[in-house]
């Protein structure tokens, strides 16, 4: 009897355990960028290579150098290696950064970049997947109330979102230009 028991907990728990991952997997995890347009990070149609960088839009210092980094990069390389490439900026912050504003930042670096944001479930699934750190940090006496602490890197993405690279925040183009031309075909 005990050991029938224990079979049917299992069996339920089992079933608990999966109900909950299927609710998980349904939540909404998409990205928006220009437009309110839902952006396909992961899409095998796109055999483009992602290059993905996490931040904000009213970072102070290390999102825009990094940004500007980015473009330096895509700049420096011809037209038909840009076109094997896909960079993405991924808010940290949806709370202040809309998929519009978002946008429209990371187009002030460069015109391939493409801003992003959506909910903080799916930021935070995605930043997990990759091992971004970050966390709200308060202001006490500023106009901001707050900032957002992150780790710094630009991650280099298969079409079907496996990691393939990742290069730390730089003050110079060249590590990613060296990552871009590595990668292209």
């Amino acid at each position: 009897m005990k050991k029938t028991i224990l079979i049917i907990a299992l069996i339920l728990l089992g079933f608990g355990a999966k109900q909950a991952y299927l609710s998980f997997s349904k939540a909404d995890t998409a990205l928006y960028g220009l437009e309110n347009k839902k952006i396909a990070l992961f899409d095998l149609n796109d055999p483009r290579i992602r290059i993905v960088y996490f931040g904000f839009t009213r970072c102070p210092d290390v999102c825009p150098t990094s940004l500007a980094m980015l473009s330096g990069a895509l700049n420096q390389i011809d037209a038909n290696t840009l076109a094997q490439f896909r960079p993405i900026f991924i808010t940290l912050d949806p709370e202040r950064d809309n998929p519009e504003h978002s946008a429209e930042y990371a187009h002030y670096f460069h015109s391939t970049i493409e801003g992003s944001s959506g909910s903080l479930e799916a930021i935070t699934m995605l930043a997990d997947r990759y091992g971004v750190i970050f966390h709200k940090t308060e202001l006490a006496d500023s106009a901001l109330e707050y900032t957002i602490d992150h780790s710094s890197y630009f991650y280099f993405l298969k079409p079907d979102g496996t990691l393939i690279t990742k290069v730390p925040h730089t003050t110079t183009p060249e590590p990613i230009v060296e990552a871009i031309l590595s990668l292209s075909q």
